[in-house]
């Protein structure tokens, strides 16, 4: 089932580090914002990733919750996450069904050979459980900051 704005999420259930399970309901109450990236340790991902990082308690502060979605398995996300000490948990969607669910599978042209691989989108969910805004195809420069504002914004209307 794909997502739509100002609908609530499809049911679905994730590993995340820290041992911690996140659903469709587990953040009910808060604001959720899940960033989908290709890979853990590369260039865009890494800056991100510390992006993400730096404007944190920014985010906490609005009452949001923030993970980071990519089909690493959870060994390179405890690596990745310990390597640049990010506060924030980092959802191993191994088997692919968030990023199917969100419709974040593309195809891509890697070195002249098709791949299958990951948009950088970012997805963020009211208190309420349903779809605000989404940001698909993105680039990283300035991102976070707008990401950030509409989350102000979401609670500012609460």
């Amino acid at each position: 089932m794909a997502i739509v704005v100002n609908k609530p999420l499809p049911e679905f259930e994730a590993n995340a580090t820290g041992g911690i399970k996140v659903t469709n309901g587990s953040h009910v109450g808060q604001i959720l914002v899940l960033y989908f990236y290709p890979k853990d340790n590369t260039p865009g991902c890494t800056t991100e990733a510390m992006q993400f990082r730096d404007k944190y308690k920014d985010f906490v502060k609005a009452g949001a919750v923030v993970f980071g979605v990519s089909r690493d398995n959870m060994k390179s996300h405890d690596e990745f996450k310990a390597k640049l000490e990010l506060p924030f948990e980092l959802i191993a969607d191994t088997e692919e069904k968030m990023c199917h669910m969100f419709g974040v599978v593309k195809n891509k042209i890697m070195y002249g050979k098709k791949v299958k691989g990951i948009e950088r989108s970012t997805f963020l969910v009211g208190a309420d459980g349903i779809l605000k805004q989404e940001w698909r195809g993105l680039k990283v420069p300035g991102h976070v900051d707008e990401v950030l504002k509409a989350v102000k914004l979401l609670k500012k209307a609460a």
